[in-house]
């Protein structure tokens, strides 16, 4: 008989400048477990003080609740590079805060996390919120940045699982 798996808790970020989401899974084989979600309201009058919110926000929920890994979603560039640069540097703050403390960042285009949650790259919020909460049997959907960050993580938790059943394989193994 296999011994049951370990519970493995991911912390999965969607990065914003005035608002980053956060959402934090349990997974234990197949089984996905909402933890804690929400969002982090990015305060300061400049850069450098939304940036350090953004450090000190993310910071204090890896250390509150002790993530193995992470992710976040990748920066896309479509017509503003303004926005995609302080999308950017949010990104950058909260990477920071989880290297500090030494935990794992895994990163995923928008287009990924999609097509893991909804079944498709080209879903909107609402297809996410629902899919995130059908996934996470949440009584109601999560706001969008929460549902977005939730996405990001169970994203990740499917990667993860497949990269774990590929190695006992033999695959992706160097000679």
């Amino acid at each position: 008989m296999k011994p049951s798996p370990a519970v493995v808790r991911i912390l999965g970020i969607d990065p914003g400048s005035r608002i980053t989401g956060y959402g934090i899974i349990d997974i234990q084989g197949n089984r996905h477990a909402h933890v804690a979600s929400g969002v982090l309201k990015v305060t300061g009058d400049d850069v450098a003080s939304r940036l350090g919110c953004v450090f000190e926000g993310i910071r204090a929920l890896a250390a509150e609740w002790s993530p193995a890994e992470a992710a976040i979603e990748r920066v896309f560039v479509s017509r503003n590079a303004d926005s995609a640069l302080k999308l950017g540097q949010a990104r950058g703050a909260a990477i920071c805060g989880l290297a500090d403390l030494g935990c794992p960042v895994a990163e995923y285009a928008a287009r990924e996390i999609k097509q893991a949650v909804v079944g498709h790259g080209n879903a909107d919020k609402r297809q996410v919120q629902h899919m995130v909460q059908v996934i996470l049997n949440l009584a109601r959907p999560p706001v969008a940045d929460a549902a977005d960050a939730l996405a990001v993580a169970i994203c990740h938790a499917h990667v993860r699982q497949t990269r774990m059943r590929l190695v006992p394989a033999g695959v992706g193994r160097r000679p």
